[in-house]
């Protein structure tokens, strides 16, 4: 406690929300604060007239003293040396320490704040600057977004989903990658940013689920689907709002429109599309935005039940696990759903095209009856990269990408491969390199490359990478074990210039340089 706070003179700080706009959703913490208050001040732009003012005006004793912090600049330009930012923090210092003239004369001062005051509030400026020397209680208020969901009548976020709150000055390509990657959001700050958050709705497949608020609780509100509102009518102070999915399921358990796969009929069905979504070798960390869109808009998930398990289970979704050796007939199937109308996410571990599902499901889409449905690949992490991150930079020069399983082509194929990699002295990423039923691979991939390579070239084994049982280690190429090695293995093999490296107490480092040395 400062001895400002010591102080028995001092006055208090309380930064008051006032909520939404309906004066009767003010707090009855904060009309007693109101109207106990000796100062009461409220921020307005430089017309003068303040919301939260207005808001609070029936609580108001007409015998307390206002300070109205009047805004220097809002969204126009200024000549300020240190620009936009720099006039702000002026009037925000000017400001503090116009109330703080107030408290030491041992007043009460209420700064009134719309909505909640630590919640996107001008109170907040305050608060840094003098919560620290005086003493200080924050009242909460009814933010904008529970006042834009009740408004609406629809619940924000059910069970596990996630709510991200969004403003819409950010770029379009942030606000659709935040969008496409969260169960419910509330995009603030409309007005000018309006067709940019409405483009951002659109790209990430959330335009028709996308509801719109303004003035939620006030004069002149207005709420509908945001498609259908017109950019140029839409102020400052509204919101959109993407609801809850779980939350609207009908009563007898059907999802709402925005995923509701067409309802088939006698004729021609209308396409639905297939995404291959690829989700990294391990958990959610490793998803991309994109791809945690496409699986939250699918009507159905098609994959190796074991990758399935990976991705959230949403209200609504049919889930079609299977084997992870018919790839094939998965294809077909996810494209026949596709072919009826609906949306279908074939979950593929990693990059789905690498050794993955993007092949399985063009190579059958290049075939009738499926030559119309949509396909789309999304890349994901692959395990490589993935492997090579932890080992440091083993990938840092040409490198080749290999698979040891000779179920789909013949050993002779993979040697000549190994050999032509070898001779190009090229770093070697070794996919699916043994199993259970495949024991003899790793040591024949060893030995061969040990006709071209020193036997202390460094061999990164990275199993599980990103998982729960993760192991990342090095050894020589002499030294590498067979049985040290499983399908949830991948080798990287460094070439003549791959360095091998110990740093302190950290454990090794492994990187190929840049530069090639001239012959």
């Amino acid at each position: 406690m400062t001895e400002r706070q010591n102080n028995a003179a001092v006055g208090r700080l309380y930064g008051v929300g006032v909520g939404p706009g309906d004066p009767s959703l003010i707090t009855v913490r904060a009309a007693e604060l109101i109207g106990q208050a000796d100062v009461i001040a409220y921020h307005s732009a430089r017309h003068g007239r303040s919301h939260a003012r207005a808001i609070a005006e029936r609580y108001l004793t007409g015998r307390q003293i206002e300070e109205r912090l009047m805004y220097p600049v809002t969204v126009e330009s200024t000549d300020h040396p240190g620009g936009y930012r720099g006039a702000l923090d002026d009037f925000y210092q000017e400001a503090s320490e116009r109330l703080a003239a107030h408290l030491d004369a041992g007043r009460t001062v209420v700064v009134l704040a719309e909505g909640d005051p630590l919640f996107y509030g001008s109170y907040q400026h305050m608060h840094k600057r003098l919560a620290h020397r005086y003493p200080t209680e924050v009242v909460p208020g009814v933010t904008s977004i529970s006042a834009a969901a009740a408004r609406l009548g629809t619940p924000l976020v059910e069970a596990e989903e996630v709510l991200t709150i969004i403003p819409g000055t950010l770029p379009e390509e942030e606000l659709t990658a935040r969008l496409a990657a969260t169960d419910s959001a509330v995009v603030m700050k409309l007005g000018r940013t309006f067709p940019t958050v409405r483009r951002a709705l659109e790209r990430s497949g959330r335009l028709a689920e996308a509801r719109y608020v303004e003035r939620a609780t006030m004069d002149g509100e207005r709420t509908g689907r945001l498609a259908e509102i017109d950019a140029d009518s839409v102020p400052y102070f509204s919101v959109a709002v993407v609801p809850s999915r779980v939350a609207a399921l009908d009563s007898e358990g059907q999802p709402f429109e925005a995923l509701a796969a067409p309802e088939l009929t006698d004729g021609e069905p209308p396409l639905g599309e297939v995404v291959v979504v690829g989700t990294g070798p391990a958990g959610p960390l490793w998803l991309t935005p994109e791809a945690r869109g496409a699986l939250a808009n699918a009507t159905d998930l098609v994959g190796y039940t074991t990758y399935l398990d990976r991705v959230p289970v949403r209200a609504g979704q049919v889930r079609h696990g299977s084997d992870n050796k018919v790839e094939g007939v998965r294809a077909e199937f996810a494209l026949e759903l596709a072919r009826r109308g609906r949306r279908v996410a074939v979950v593929s571990s990693g990059d789905p095209g690498v050794f993955a599902m993007a092949t399985a499901v063009l190579e059958a889409a290049c075939e009738d009856p499926y030559r119309d449905v949509a396909v789309r690949v999304l890349p994901g992490m692959t395990a490589a990269h993935a492997a090579a991150s932890r080992a440091g930079a083993p990938l840092g020069h040409d490198y080749a990408v290999i698979s040891l399983s000779d179920r789909l082509k013949p050993w002779e194929v993979i040697a000549r491969r190994l050999r032509a990699a070898a001779e190009a002295d090229l770093v070697l990423a070794l996919y699916n390199p043994g199993s259970k039923s495949r024991t003899t691979q790793v040591g024949s991939a060893r030995d061969l490359l040990l006709e071209y390579r020193d036997p202390a070239t460094p061999v990164v084994l990275a199993r599980d990478v990103g998982g729960p049982t993760e192991r990342v280690r090095t050894v020589a190429l002499a030294d590498l074990d067979p049985a040290d090695v499983d399908m949830r293995t991948l080798l990287l093999i460094g070439s003549t210039q791959t360095q091998w490296v110990q740093r302190g107490e950290e454990r090794d480092v492994v990187w190929t340089p840049r530069r090639y040395p001239e012959a």
